[in-house]
């Protein structure tokens, strides 16, 4: 357990890693292509070193160096042995690879942690067994252990259940090009978190490889196409800036945060704007992004497209004046945690009145006072509560290692805070 300690003035400069998000697809492409990649200044955590494991196990070199990776793609050409991949508690891993698993000829089993086995994959099953694999939950329940069995992937046309997560759609997507017929993906139920797609499409494009898209529904991509290996360079994760952006919030000081892509596609560089309507002010240049904290006010918002800010966000509207309404985010009851459930019971216990439903969150700002925090071994919430820390005193964070997850930099960052 950590207690974090109130700072008296907030004046920092931040700077994030490699973007999560980025560094997992990335690997997976170079994985795919033929030939040598260099993944430049990646995110290393304990999820992007999962993937890259689980590459190893279907035949892919991977070799961190300092501050890249070398990936040694194959051309779509992956083991052909039984294999068994444990991928703890990673959802990113568990599906990226349930989908690459079906370009080999062969059976393998995807198994997590007891977290991961009540996490739903069904509709990445589905779609699967639609483009010609078998594709099954060994209990019947749609979640792991994962059998994925195929003698390479046939192709053709399948829906897609994207309402749970937008990554059973990306990971459908990367490995199209390899299927033997053209691919249509066809979106039912809703497509959440749109902006994570965009991302996949963006470095499927960087790695030659292109899609014809209609919207929100309908993806094309055809047979034949080849990444191609190159040097790729990782882009800073918006998600890790939130957090100390929160805390100019939060603290009414200011935070700047450096290797910031301002002009990012990544959804969650959105949280600058949303800061500003809760009456921050914003500065913006190349690649860096700072936050002036003022008086907070509360706001109605929808966080369907940018889901792993609402912690973030939720802890930031504890102290803001009148109340926060977040909506259309049902799909966070599938993440590490039931986030909707955990963010409503810790944030009580900081004396804040909040209430939920099955996709929403209200949170009535006030003063919030020190809690000890059980992170529900959810590397968001972890990060989301130490950033109040900075501004009362009494906030203790249990199993605070599960920020390695994603930002295992996160507390040698926090404690910048106080030099």
């Amino acid at each position: 357990m950590i207690e974090i300690k109130p700072i008296q003035q907030c004046d920092t400069v931040i700077e994030i890693p490699g973007s999560k998000s980025y560094t997992h697809r990335a690997l997976i492409l170079a994985a795919l292509a033929d030939g040598e990649s260099t993944l430049i200044d990646p995110l290393r955590s304990e999820d992007t070193g999962i993937t890259a494991r689980g590459l190893e196990r279907l035949g892919i070199p991977v070799l961190w160096e300092g501050n890249s990776i070398r990936v040694s793609g194959r051309g779509g050409r992956l083991e052909g042995r039984g294999e068994r991949i444990d991928v703890g508690n990673s959802g990113t891993s568990m599906r990226f690879l349930t989908a690459l698993a079906a370009l080999k000829k062969g059976q393998t089993v995807l198994d997590g942690d007891d977290r991961m086995r009540v996490r739903p994959m069904g509709g990445l099953l589905e779609s699967l067994e639609g483009l010609g694999a078998e594709a099954r939950s060994q209990r019947g329940n749609d979640c792991p252990p994962l059998i994925i069995e195929s003698q390479g992937l046939r192709g053709g046309r399948t829906k897609v259940r994207s309402h749970e997560s937008s990554q059973y759609l990306s990971g459908l997507l990367m490995i199209s090009p390899y299927a033997q017929e053209d691919v249509y993906l066809t979106v039912e139920g809703g497509l959440v978190s749109r902006p994570y797609i965009d991302i996949t499409l963006s470095v499927m494009s960087a790695f030659g490889v292109g899609v014809c898209c209609e919207g929100n529904h309908s993806f094309f991509i055809r047979a034949g196409q080849r990444y191609r290996a190159r040097d790729y360079r990782i882009e800073g994760d918006a998600s890790n800036a939130s957090y100390f952006f929160s805390a100019a919030a939060v603290t009414k000081g200011r935070v700047r945060v450096r290797n910031f892509p301002s002009s990012s596609i990544q959804g969650d560089a959105g949280f600058l704007e949303i800061l500003e309507k809760m009456g921050c002010e914003v500065l913006r240049g190349s690649d860096w992004a700072e936050v002036q904290g003022k008086e907070l006010r509360g706001i109605e918002i929808d966080m369907n497209a940018v889901p792993d800010l609402v912690p973030a966000l939720a802890v930031t509207a504890a102290f803001a004046k009148g109340k926060t309404m977040i909506q259309k985010i049902g799909h966070l009851r599938f993440k590490e945690s039931d986030r909707i459930k955990a963010l409503a019971g810790e944030l009580a216990k900081m004396g804040i009145r909040v209430e939920e439903g099955e996709d929403w969150l209200s949170i009535e700002g006030g003063e919030p006072h020190g809690a000890e925090i059980e992170t529900h071994n959810d590397h968001r919430l972890a990060m989301s509560f130490a950033i109040a820390g900075l501004a009362v005193s009494g906030i203790r964070i249990r199993n605070e290692s599960c920020v390695n997850k994603s930002f295992p930099a996160f507390w040698e960052k926090l404690e910048g805070f106080y030099s």
